[in-house]
């Protein structure tokens, strides 16, 4: 039997979700609350493995997830379309879900400001310094604004991954060592 790609079920879902909230967004006037608050919420799931595992875990039902995000939205100061939307989410047992919503949002956020959105990863958190400095010369490479959504992964050792559309620019540490690694078995 095969087995069913859940990513692409997940980006479906996030999309439909992100869609939906962008709309009332826009309608509201709101859509930099929106994505400031939404951008909190993130820093708070990458802060806490304890949320990682309530948003992740089936274990947890429904009621329990939303009592719990409801909670921590409240103490975040994170209320309104962000509050209630998270909220729906948990009881649509869509939560899994969130951080894909999440980056769903900003890209289409982006690109209704005619942006265009560069997934970057990096071994250590950027300064406002370097990431106004990625920001102009991506804006070099795309002819638009870009707007840059930082992951940190230390696994990577150094340097960047930056993935802009389909293009993807890979100077990581990681990724240079592999290289050599391979060049060297291949000598030997």
């Amino acid at each position: 039997m095969p087995v069913a790609d859940t990513s692409q079920q997940t980006s479906g879902v996030a999309e439909r979700y992100a869609q939906s909230l962008f709309e009332l967004a826009l309608e509201a006037n709101a859509v930099d609350q929106v994505r400031a608050d939404l951008d909190r919420f993130q820093a708070m799931i990458d802060e806490s493995d304890d949320l990682k595992r309530l948003i992740a875990s089936p274990v947890f039902s429904a009621d329990d997830q939303a009592r719990a995000v409801s909670v921590l939205a409240e103490r975040a100061g994170i209320s309104g379309y962000v509050g209630n939307f998270v909220k729906v989410v948990a009881s649509n047992r869509r939560l899994f879900a969130l951080p894909g919503m999440i980056r769903a949002f900003r890209e289409i956020a982006a690109r209704h400001r005619g942006e265009v959105t560069a997934e970057v990863v990096s071994a250590h958190a950027l300064s406002q310094a370097q990431e106004d400095e990625l920001k102009s010369a991506l804006k070099g490479v795309t002819g638009k604004d870009v707007a840059i959504d930082v992951t940190v992964d230390p696994s990577i050792l150094g340097g960047l991954i930056v993935k802009v559309g389909s293009r993807q620019i890979d100077t990581s540490l990681r990724t240079k060592l592999s290289t050599l690694k391979l060049a060297l078995k291949e000598v030997g």
